[in-house]
């Protein structure tokens, strides 16, 4: 590409600080922003990054249709939401316009296994305006190529199994709700942990009629699955909800946790295949104690077993920098919702981001 990559940002919030200001280190560009925050439409985009004035506005994003027309980016960044029914908007009227898209939204990440109607919805409009739509962040690295790597350094495999931790104040209040932060046990049991209490058809059932709400890690067992080329024969999920011996505050909710009450969730999700190996993953978003911190663990057992440990990860600025180093290979994908199973390993990107585009 003989110029700048032209960026659009879709939302404005804790993610965007970092995804704006490392388009514009990696020789990109943004050249349209867009919140539904009333704060926040109408600002520059350098109030929400801290810097200079870029002069590029804040729209509502439900002109997010026109300002796109208008400005003609080449990719779109979404940072809102984490389940594919909330960021179907987004999604759309970036495929409908012919403009690649790539999302922090976690069930983004591999959508088919959890909401294949909207999967397939969004892959067909991509696929005839010739674009590219997809999910990525920190699970794209940490829970899906770092895992794939290590299985092919491994002889033979019976199981991966791994755990991740992050902190749900670090991404905004959908997130945290998500999770069940604030709520009593019983509320955490009624409205979390009672949807996974039903049988397999059951859940069948409410996957085809998009009304499932899969954990993060159900994505993410689907991705590896598909990476590992593993035939899947059945998946199942459990949530529990977690809790702190004192009273937590959460900037984030605007209220005190009470010690006892749900601080967020765990999530166990396991994954057996016609190959024999089982994947079991385990994903743990809460609100942080002052001696609790971010963790990612897998461990893949076989011949040999290896384990990696990755302490203290930065997992906010480490889905963004994903982010940004994926958008060439979104641009450079085929046309449709291709998740990055499909795309080539994530590589650090030395030189501006232009400089990677075939086109």
């Amino acid at each position: 590409m003989n110029r700048k990559v032209r960026v659009a940002q879709y939302g404005c919030g804790k993610m965007s600080v970092y995804t704006m200001k490392y388009v514009y280190e990696k020789g990109a560009e943004i050249v349209a922003a867009f919140d539904i925050n009333e704060n926040k439409i109408g600002k520059d985009i350098s109030e929400i990054i801290g810097c200079e004035k870029k002069s590029i506005i804040i729209s509502n994003s439900k002109d997010a249709e026109k300002v796109l027309s208008d400005t003609r980016p080449d990719i779109c960044i979404i940072t809102t939401m984490s389940l594919m029914k909330d960021v179907y908007d987004a999604f759309k009227v970036c495929a409908k316009l012919g403009i690649n898209a790539i999302s922090t939204c976690e069930e983004a990440f591999y959508p088919i296994n959890s909401n294949p109607v909207i999967t397939r919805e969004l892959d067909e409009i991509a696929r005839r305006s010739g674009c590219t739509i997809c999910g990525s962040g920190y699970q794209d690295v940490f829970w899906g190529n770092l895992i794939t790597t290590l299985a092919g350094a491994t002889h033979n495999i019976t199981k991966i199994k791994g755990s991740s931790s992050y902190n749900v104040e670090d991404y905004g209040i959908a997130l945290a709700k998500a999770h069940g932060a604030g709520l009593t046990l019983e509320e955490f049991d009624k409205k979390i942990a009672s949807i996974d209490r039903i049988s397999d058809t059951e859940r069948e059932k409410m996957i085809e009629d998009g009304k499932y709400l899969p954990s993060y890690m159900w994505n993410t067992n689907g991705w590896l699955a598909s990476r590992l080329n593993l035939g899947v024969l059945s998946q199942t999920q459990v949530t529990i909800p977690t809790t702190y011996r004192d009273d937590l505050h959460s900037s984030t909710l605007k209220m005190n946790v009470k010690a006892g009450n749900a601080t967020g969730m765990s999530a166990v999700v396991i994954t057996k295949t016609k190959e024999g190996i089982e994947i079991e993953s385990e994903c743990i978003g809460k609100i942080y104690g002052p001696d609790e911190f971010d963790k990612n663990e897998w461990t893949i057992y076989g011949e040999p077993d290896t384990t990696v440990t990755i302490s203290r990860p930065d997992t906010v600025k480490l889905t963004c920098a994903t982010i940004v180093n994926r958008i060439p290979d979104v641009i450079n994908a085929e046309p449709g919702f291709t998740t990055t199973e499909k795309m080539p390993v994530l590589e650090h990107r030395t030189k501006n981001l232009d400089e990677y585009v075939k086109c």
